[in-house]
């Protein structure tokens, strides 16, 4: 049976990569939405389909 050491880790996290991140050399992405949302239109014709 072997034992691993526990991991050290310290109280505050290490923020440096973080604050000094230089955000211009990220890409400008346009989001879409790929499963949309049905309409209270859409919903209500569904129900009123099913209930016939």
């Amino acid at each position: 049976m072997f034992c691993r050491q526990p991991t050290i880790m310290s109280d505050k996290p290490n923020l440096e990569e973080v604050t000094s991140f230089d955000k211009s050399k990220l890409k400008k992405t346009e989001t879409q939405e790929k499963n949309p949302l049905p309409s209270k239109e859409t919903i209500e014709q569904e129900k009123q389909a099913g209930s016939s």
